[in-house]
């Protein structure tokens, strides 16, 4: 398939229920993480057509809490390539009701690498 034609996003959309939350009513910082390296997984996966496993994240910035009861959109975007490897810039935003104007919490970057069946790195292609 050829590069322009690849899938480069993904969109995840969750609500942030008590068990997502810390004493504050909050969302966990740990659970903002594993949603984004999740969607990181799915833009990187779709994108190259192989497994992947996350090799580092980047700069994560957390920018405002999201609540109790908040829905939250991650998008994460291809926005490089190496060999093995793939950038993913995902971001975190929600809304604090249904309908409301979605605004940024929390963003970051992961490096993302396609492996084989043995869990070697495998080239990306084009």
């Amino acid at each position: 398939m050829p590069s322009e034609a690849r899938a480069t996003e993904a969109r995840l959309v969750e609500i942030v229920f008590p068990d997502h939350c810390n004493h504050l009513g909050t969302l966990f910082g740990g659970q903002a993480l594993a949603w984004m390296d999740k969607a990181a997984f799915l833009a990187a996966s779709r994108f190259c057509g192989r497994t992947v496993v996350t090799a580092r994240s980047d700069r994560i910035d957390f920018r405002r809490a999201v609540r109790l009861g908040e829905i939250v959109e991650l998008v994460a975007t291809v926005v490089g390539i190496g060999r093995s490897s793939m950038i993913v810039r995902v971001s975190l935003s929600s809304e604090a009701t249904p309908g409301a104007a979605p605004t940024l919490a929390t963003s970051g970057a992961f490096v993302m690498v396609a492996v084989d069946g043995t869990g070697r790195a495998v080239d990306v292609g084009p």
